[in-house]
């Protein structure tokens, strides 16, 4: 199925990109979240008279999440597990956890924005976690966990 990207979309493409996809990736995903559109003629021909309108937005978005990010870049959080004598979790630490204890700081974070990309920390001490908070704005934050 070929969709036009309403925005930049990782591993997928940029705004005004005609891509082929999947049709379910499309129907259950891009068009409800607003990602994309199915391209037919009458689409392409209404995203073309928006394209300057979609293209300011995004700008705007970018902006906003870079702002963000200066915001949140560097800050660490302190999170609290129970551990064995060897240092190792009883359980692990999640991006569940790790949004909640932005939350508890004052700070903006979803769980969606934070990656684990070797799954969820295991052990105690510091850990470096990406923070994605647009698809070209990500930084690093410091994750120290203590036991309890």
């Amino acid at each position: 199925m070929q969709v036009i990207l309403l925005e930049n979309v990782i591993n997928l493409g940029k705004l005004g990109d005609l891509v082929n996809v999947k049709s379910g990736f499309a129907r259950n995903y891009l068009v409800p979240q607003g990602k994309a559109t199915i391209a037919t003629e009458g689409n392409i021909a209404r995203f073309e008279e928006r394209r300057a309108e979609l293209e300011k937005l995004s700008n705007d978005k970018l902006q906003a999440a870079q702002a963000r990010a200066k915001e949140l870049e560097g800050q660490s959080i302190e999170i609290a597990s129970r551990a064995s004598e060897e240092g190792k979790l009883f359980g692990s630490v999640s991006v569940f956890e790790i949004a909640e204890a932005f939350s508890a700081k004052g700070l903006d974070v979803n769980k969606s924005e934070v990656r684990l990309p070797e799954g969820p920390l295991k052990d105690l001490g510091e850990h470096e976690v990406e923070v994605s908070v647009h698809t070209e704005v990500t930084f690093n934050v410091t994750v120290n966990v203590v036991a309890e």
